[in-house]
């Protein structure tokens, strides 16, 4: 081996990067899943990887850079198009060139990112979670269920110390109507990669204080899960399956208010009630309670109005039983006294003597009046009463 035959490491790698520029001079729209994506002094470096379809595996790796200048553009782009920023695990379509350095070996420069391709893979995947959240039949669970009416123990998903969950306490202590709330914080994460397993944590905390209680004495009676107060962009641990499986599952009914406008996330779809802020969680269940109260003093009113009609019905008949009572007795003593008096004319007009009077006579045999000659014969002794006395004959 001769010196000419020799290349310093150097050397060999400026060969390399002048073949490259010499065979890659173009740029290139490539498809690739972000393994790993992280800012240092102002560029983003990532790590590009291809799984295989069937067996998940990767088959081929590569590292990517996007400068500082190109990133302070693309960044902000991306984040308002998408709703979340480049995090491991996204599909990206990404415009590069071929880099070699021979200082630290090769790269793909990043010069633009098309955020639709992501988006489009991101409705794709949220897409196949809902059909398997309805295949599974848990889609609408949440829905099925209510809040309670006294809703007023109130278990709390948030991050400790979030500006969103001290708006949603304050809102609830300082309530115009001096409504009392029973409020405990589970502390979860609720940004970044471990917003899933944090907030799973959380849902089995509470589950299983309620687990060990009767129904009727529950500590809780609806859970709320927070975000207030962070970036608006990092949503995405909230359209995961395993998340949306234990809140579509979860036995109290769940509000989620993680402040954001955009379209509802998947944990949106799957939770009792959606509201877009924690203020506005917090006034729901203060609308609750406002609802009950009125429903209540509603009742008291009808019930009060139901009694007053009653007692002034009754009391109008009493008055009016009063008033008639004297007129009734008299007219009652009038009618008796006016029977008696007929019933004396009848008595009077059977009177055996005032027939007599009238000339009539009344025979007599054995005490009992004749009515039929047949009933005598000869012999028997008979009796005549007339006005003025007794006539006694013998029948021939």
């Amino acid at each position: 081996m001769t010196n000419n035959d020799r290349y310093t490491l150097r050397e060999l790698n400026l060969m390399v990067r002048d073949a490259i520029e010499m065979e890659l001079p173009d740029e290139y729209w490539v498809e690739a899943e972000l393994s790993e994506c992280r800012e240092r002094s102002g560029h983003c470096y990532m790590e590009l990887i291809e799984k295989d379809e069937h067996t998940n595996t990767p088959v081929a790796r590569a590292s990517a850079k996007c400068w500082r200048q190109t990133w302070q553009l693309l960044q902000p782009h991306f984040e308002r198009a998408t709703g979340q920023p480049l995090h491991a695990g996204l599909k990206v379509l990404l415009h590069v060139s071929a880099q070699f350095h021979e200082a630290y070996g090769f790269s793909w420069i990043v010069t633009d990112i098309d955020p639709t391709y992501t988006i489009g893979d991101m409705a794709r995947k949220r897409q196949e979670i809902i059909r398997q959240l309805k295949e599974e039949g848990v889609f609408d669970l949440q829905r099925e269920l209510s809040i309670p009416m006294f809703a007023k123990r109130i278990a709390v998903i948030s991050a400790a110390g979030a500006a969103g969950y001290g708006d949603f306490v304050r809102q609830l202590e300082d309530n115009e109507y001096g409504f009392k709330f029973e409020v405990q914080l589970f502390p979860a994460i609720m940004q970044g990669e471990q917003v899933e397993s944090s907030i799973i944590n959380a849902l089995e905390q509470i589950y299983s204080l309620t687990a060990t209680s009767s129904p009727l004495n529950s500590p809780f009676d609806v859970v709320c899960i927070l975000r207030g107060g962070g970036a608006t962009a990092d949503l995405s641990g909230f359209d995961t399956l395993p998340l949306a499986e234990n809140v579509a599952q979860f036995p109290l009914p769940i509000i989620t208010g993680i402040g954001h406008e955009r379209d509802e996330s998947i944990l949106d779809m799957v939770s009792n009630s959606r509201v877009k802020t924690p203020t506005a969680a917090a006034a729901l269940l203060i609308d609750n309670l406002l609802q009950v109260l009125t429903r209540i003093d509603s009742a008291q009113q009808r019930i009060t109005m139901a009694i007053s009609q009653q007692f002034a019905t009754q009391k109008a008949r009493l008055d009016s039983l009063q008033t008639l009572l004297p007129v009734l007795a008299q007219r009652f003593l009038s009618n008796a006294r006016h029977r008696l008096e007929l019933m004396e004319m009848q008595l009077q007009s059977y009177d055996p003597q005032l027939l007599l009077r009238r000339g009539y006579s009344i025979t007599l045999h054995n005490g009992r009046a004749v009515r039929n000659p047949q009933q005598l014969k000869a012999g028997d002794e008979i009796e005549t009463r007339v006005e003025k006395g007794i006539i006694k004959s013998i029948v021939q």
